[in-house]
């Protein structure tokens, strides 16, 4: 089959919608629904489109949290290259359509990912290309960190990824990216070296830094504001095996974890160290979920003793590749980790310079008042993640980015994780986490830690309504000009998310 013409292309779109538009039909549902039937009509035959009642409909629409996460679309839409997607963007433009893009759909905010509208669902995009000769990997949106880790592993080479299982690729890099790598290369959007992006106008453009400083500037760190990302291509590193794995360990240890962390947070400077502290309230119990990583075989003497010698519940912690390391850790979360999987979920974040046995302390008062707390109200789980890197994770990339703002400032994000059942309590519940994000911050002020109230947030999982000034700062005029320029009609102002 040959490729239409973009002039051909625009007229068919333009005939088609004016017919659209033109048509008896005056519900919204009746016009989402033609709106669907277009979109198959301008795309090639490996576009599927899926309405309510087929199985990959309702694969298409689901979330990680299914419950707040996931909406009854129109129709699910599954591209099969860029220049479909420029076609669907123009239909989308042209009739004013709700719609939202899809990676794997671990997103929490309402609308983010997910729509009334039409649901884009990257499903299709799957190629994981490792170049030797460059060392480089180009990645498709539609998979998850698994698949490329899974890939990339008998090649001896690794890129700079999630942290934990079942989680995607587009959201992930595209809002910044904390990983087990980070403190040895920058978050993961700093080893992105280029990006296949459609415009919203239909555009298909390689984005480098040499050939689209601005748009290369604003997609590190910006959201889905300037287009649909169709591949990303980014440095491979030498990946050996790795020591670490997961502890389980009682509440009561806490003070013992709260030492062991700050020991690690404040007088380790390795950088091939990693730890994640997840203070888990979950069917009535107060457990502390412990992951340590070491990038080789044998971490050195002094690193990870003290958190090792604390009392446990379970430990598997071990030499292994990379892959069977966050195996061990599972997914986020999973039935052998946590009592349930996940209805209503909430992310929210603060930011942090250091931490102390005071702040954990109060962390686990937190996690226990809130957890316990929010159980009437339908709660499933409550956890707070404190995540220790190196102070160097923002040098390794020395080109401005959307996200953060200030490189020279070594913040670090925690996260608040609440789940629940009952709809109805949704407010209460995001109220809740910003409450007891506001009272941490106090404490570490008082502590001395002074400004932690302003320091950025990290976009990934901060709660949907952050206003844009706390996760991009001073940032924030030039990426509005970058999208007024690159979406004039506000094609990507009908999708969720953080907008400019």
């Amino acid at each position: 089959m040959f490729p239409i013409p973009d002039i051909l292309l625009d007229y068919k779109v333009a005939l088609s919608t004016f017919l659209l538009l033109s048509s008896n039909h005056s519900s919204t549902s009746s016009v989402r629904d033609i709106v669907c039937s277009q979109i198959a009509h301008v795309t090639t035959p490996g576009t599927k489109v899926y309405y309510p009642g087929h199985n990959l409909y309702a694969e298409g629409i689901s979330h990680w949290a299914n419950g707040s996460g996931t909406q009854e679309s129109k129709c699910v839409v599954e591209p099969v290259s860029a220049d479909d997607i420029g076609s669907i963007l123009k239909v989308i433009g042209a009739t004013r359509t709700p719609f939202a893009v899809k990676g794997s759909g671990h997103h929490t905010g309402p609308g983010f990912s997910s729509t009334k509208g039409v649901q884009i669902s990257m499903r299709q995009f799957t190629e994981v290309k490792y170049n030797k000769e460059s060392q480089t990997v180009d990645i498709g949106p539609g998979l998850l960190f698994d698949d490329v880790y899974e890939a990339l592993e008998p090649h001896g080479v690794n890129v700079v990824g999630a942290r934990a299982m079942g989680v995607g690729v587009p959201g992930f890099v595209i809002g910044g990216g904390y990983s087990w790598l980070s403190n040895q290369h920058g978050l993961s959007m700093d080893t992105v070296l280029s990006y296949e992006l459609v415009k919203p106008t239909g555009e298909v453009v390689e984005v480098t830094q040499e050939s689209e400083p601005d748009l290369f500037f604003a997609i590190k760190g910006g959201g889905n504001n300037f287009g649909i990302v169709t591949r990303f291509t980014m440095r491979a590193f030498p990946q050996g095996q790795v020591w670490g794995g997961v502890i389980k360990i009682d509440g009561s240890q806490i003070p013992l974890v709260g030492k062991a962390v700050t020991n690690f947070s404040n007088n380790i400077d390795d950088p091939k160290a990693g730890m994640d502290t997840l203070y888990t309230y979950a069917g009535g119990k107060l457990v502390v979920v412990q992951l340590v990583f070491y990038d080789g075989p044998v971490p050195p003497a002094g690193i990870f003793e003290d958190m090792l010698a604390i009392p446990s519940i379970e430990k598997d912690v071990s030499t292994r590749n990379f892959w069977a390391f966050l195996q061990a850790g599972g997914p986020f979360p999973t039935e052998s980790r946590f009592p349930t999987l996940l209805d209503r979920s909430l992310f929210h974040t603060f930011s942090l310079l250091t931490f102390s046995p005071t702040l954990s302390e109060v962390i686990k008062n937190e996690t226990e008042f809130w957890g316990s707390h929010l159980s009437t109200k339908s709660g499933e789980v409550a956890i707070y993640a404190i995540e220790p890197f190196h102070p160097e994770i923002y040098s390794h990339n020395t080109t401005a980015t959307a996200f953060p703002s200030d490189r020279s400032v070594p913040f670090y994000p925690y996260v608040i994780w609440f789940s629940w059942t009952d709809e109805s309590q949704d407010e209460y519940f995001y109220a809740a986490a910003k409450e007891s994000a506001n009272r941490i911050l106090e404490v570490a002020e008082a502590e001395g830690q002074h400004g932690v109230a302003d320091l950025p947030l990290y976009s990934n999982p901060a709660l949907f309504d952050t206003p844009l000034e706390r996760i991009y700062g001073t940032h924030v005029p030039r990426l509005r000009e970058i999208k007024a320029k690159v979406d004039p009609e506000n094609v990507m102002g009908l999708a969720g998310g953080f907008k400019f």
